[in-house]
């Protein structure tokens, strides 16, 4: 058979499996209409809701970080109750905790008002979770870091030089000496310099980089860059025990098209998995070679070779993870029924022993044969691979709807259990760190048909919890989840461990006061500074008076230090609400340009006498 034959015959095949799955869709399961269970369903159902249910008082044993895509939150819930616990906002404006409208988060989001976040990544030590920071990528060229003892977003880095799209990211290497990030759509770099599509194949770059992650305090800092042929960079996933020092990335569009991409960027048989020899970058950065462009150090592989190679992979992969021990490099073509495990000392005795079929821009392929262990034929449309204790791995179906469970080592497939509906990522409990647990599995699923009350066109998401203590996986609960939850993690209570009152004493804010009687309103020429002291039930001052025109600045100290006695400021009609928690001082500056009087109010309920916890903002006219 010819290979266009073969093509379109692949093709016939693929179509005919989605246009199945779209029916499938359509037929989705409706609610229960009052039928009656058997004894052994009751069971079933006796022991899910057993398995799910955490008491009053009683608390879940696993924090579940969600992306929230296009939202630009994280969203976190407990497992296994499935519970919403918090909303982290991270890139977007968010009034009920005030983020976006006080000083130092308003600089942090840098005039965006909007992320697409897609995966978080919790900081490691030796390969483990330690519940210190969490990371997440945004599209807009952007990197932010979450701090887990108080749940909030400390830094935002970026946009970030030479990056377009920032989907590859936030995926942090074993001890969190960096959180790496590629591009997902390639341009002229350094950003700004413009070429026609026509260029597309020689004249548009992707990148793949590492920023600095200061051990002490997360502080994050831009360190290097590795210019790549313009493929479209997805998933990543950084080496571990076997394969620490190495960073790995999926691609697609290695045909270097332009157009209609579905199309276009699914002729060739094989796409690829880039392997980043990351300490050979770090060094070679160290030792001045690479090119500055954008204010970036960028290596270009072509004049410092050895540090990146190229590992062909399933058409148009998505997910590639490393097993708890490093020792294999799993990898799934969307396009494919089957994911391949690549052994990474084959794939360093391939680079020994140049092992090549040729390159892409001066970056070596490696020889597919030579570096693969086996073909797993876990299902249609396989996408992500989580891992459990002993050997075991999960594997996402999307155009099967499901999750296949199958063997490291001896790669048979042992279960299969269905997703309702059409499953992007999953996670499961520590899956991604060298010591998975082995007890919950969280489908992540793209949509949710018919298996919720109606809530109009705009559907939640789906994220359904499994049961993985056994051999035969089992459904336990659906839960509707904010949009989107790309990817998550999951990681064990005991790791995290936050506060819940700032205490007095390190809070270092020059502006803060600890007591009423050093609250009030100072001038310097047009700036006006007052001082604020949040208290039950009182703000002081109980009136700011000011000039129109007058830059006004105002300081929040919440003098509380009893555990949730949050305090919030809003002020009407100036678009202004703070919401300031015990211990914390914030500030507001704004221009007082609306004459008349103007109440502010705490928002957050505090007290019996909460409502009379209010004041005025009196704007004199100019004269």
């Amino acid at each position: 058979m010819s290979q266009k034959k073969k093509s379109l015959l692949t093709w016939g095949i693929l179509g005919a499996v989605l246009v199945a799955g779209i029916l499938t869709g359509r037929c989705a399961p409706s609610a229960p209409k009052g039928a009656k269970k058997s004894p052994a369903g009751a069971s079933d159902m006796a022991v899910a809701a057993q398995k799910t249910y955490v008491a009053p008082g009683d608390l879940d044993e696993y924090y579940f970080f969600a992306s929230g895509g296009h939202s630009g939150q994280i969203y976190v819930y407990g497992v296994p109750s499935m519970r919403h616990l918090s909303t982290i906002p991270v890139y977007t404006p968010y009034p009920a905790t005030g983020y976006g409208f006080d000083d130092e988060s308003k600089a942090m989001l840098g005039g965006f008002t909007w992320g697409d976040v897609h995966h978080p990544s919790l900081s490691e030590t030796n390969g483990d979770y330690d519940g210190r920071w969490l990371f997440v990528n945004d599209m807009n060229a952007r990197i932010a870091r979450v701090d887990l003892r108080d749940f909030k977003t400390k830094q935002i880095l970026g946009p970030l030089p030479n990056i377009s799209g920032n989907h590859g990211s936030a995926f942090v290497t074993p001890n969190s000496e960096y959180a790496m990030m590629a591009s997902r759509f390639s341009i002229p770099i350094p950003k700004g310099t413009a070429a026609g599509v026509d260029k597309y194949a020689t004249d548009y770059k992707g990148v793949v980089c590492a920023v600095k992650i200061e051990p002490k305090t997360g502080e994050m800092s831009m360190a290097w860059q590795i210019v790549t042929p313009p493929f479209n960079w997805d998933l990543g996933d950084a080496g571990k025990k076997a394969s620490d020092g190495w960073m790995f990335w999926t691609c697609y569009n290695s045909e270097r098209a332009t157009g209609k991409l579905e199309v276009t960027a699914s002729q060739k048989d094989r796409d690829y998995i880039a392997a980043v020899d990351w300490k050979a970058a770090e060094k070679a950065a160290a030792e001045g070679k690479g090119d500055m462009i954008g204010g970036v150090k960028v290596i270009d592989p072509k004049k410092v070779p050895g540090i990146i190679y190229l590992m062909p992979c399933g058409k148009s992969p998505h997910g590639v993870d490393v097993s708890p021990d490093g020792k294999y490099i799993i990898g799934s073509g969307k396009l494919q029924g089957v994911t391949t495990a690549f052994n990474f000392e084959k794939i360093q005795t391939a680079i020994k022993n140049k092992d090549f079929t040729g390159d892409e821009d001066g970056i070596p392929v490696l020889k597919y044969e030579s570096i693969k262990d086996a073909e797993i034929p876990v299902g249609l449309g396989p996408l992500h691979t989580q891992f459990g204790p002993n050997g075991e791995a999960y594997t996402s179906l999307f155009v099967d709807s499901a999750i296949a469970k199958w063997k490291l080592g001896t790669w048979e497939v042992i279960d299969k259990i269905p997703m309702s509906y059409s499953i992007g990522h999953l996670t499961a409990a520590e899956g991604d760190t060298v010591n998975p647990d082995g007890k919950y599995l969280i489908g992540l699923n793209k949509l949710s048909h018919g298996r919720h009350l109606s809530v109009g066109p705009s559907q939640p998401e789906s994220s359904q919890l499994v049961d993985i203590t056994e051999e035969k996986m089992k459904l336990l609960y659906d839960a509707f989840t904010e949009p989107e939850p790309h990817y998550a993690q999951l990681i064990h209570r005991d790791k995290v461990k936050p506060i819940e009152v700032y205490p007095k004493e390190e809070n270092k804010h020059p502006l803060a006061i600890w007591d009423v009687k050093d609250a009030g309103v100072t001038r310097k020429g047009n700036e006006v500074l007052a001082k604020v002291v949040l208290v039950r039930s009182t703000i002081t001052p109980e009136f700011i008076e000011v000039q129109q025109g007058d830059i006004v600045k105002v300081a929040m100290t919440n003098i509380e230090q009893t555990t949730d006695e949050l305090h919030g400021f809003g002020l009407l009609d100036y678009n202004i609400n703070i919401v300031v928690d015990p211990g914390e001082t914030k500030v507001v500056t704004f221009k007082a340009d609306k004459p008349g009087v103007y109440p502010y109010y705490c928002t957050n309920f505090c007290s019996a006498l909460h409502q009379e916890m209010q004041g005025y903002l009196i704007v004199k006219p100019k004269s």
